[in-house]
């Protein structure tokens, strides 16, 4: 259980600095997602939260250099979600098989 100081902030482990850009990452998918309409934001929300944990299992902590390509590729299809264009994600679902292909 984490400890709080005075404030109300956690006092929990520190975060590395690619921990802070990922959980950043998550956090501005999800404030593009409030600009959209309720149906989309769910479907946002959904998917984003989707991805986001299945790559916390599937990806380990020490391929930086995946988990940078990860972050990058994020950061554009945020920056392309917060188009006033852009309606929503779409999303295409790899199996594992597929997956671990992709990864060697």
């Amino acid at each position: 259980m984490s400890q709080q100081d005075p404030m109300g902030a956690s006092t929990g482990p520190k975060l590395s600095g690619m921990q802070k850009q990922v959980l950043g990452l998550y956090r501005g998918f999800l404030r593009a997602a409030r600009t959209k309409s309720a149906e989309e934001r769910r479907q946002i929300e959904s998917i984003v939260s989707g991805e986001f944990h299945r790559n916390a299992k599937l990806v380990d902590r020490k391929s930086f250099l995946y988990i940078e390509y990860l972050l990058r590729r994020g950061k554009k299809q945020l920056e392309q979600l917060k188009s006033p264009d852009t309606v929503g994600l779409s999303y295409q679902n790899l199996d594992a098989s597929q997956t671990k292909k992709t990864l060697i």
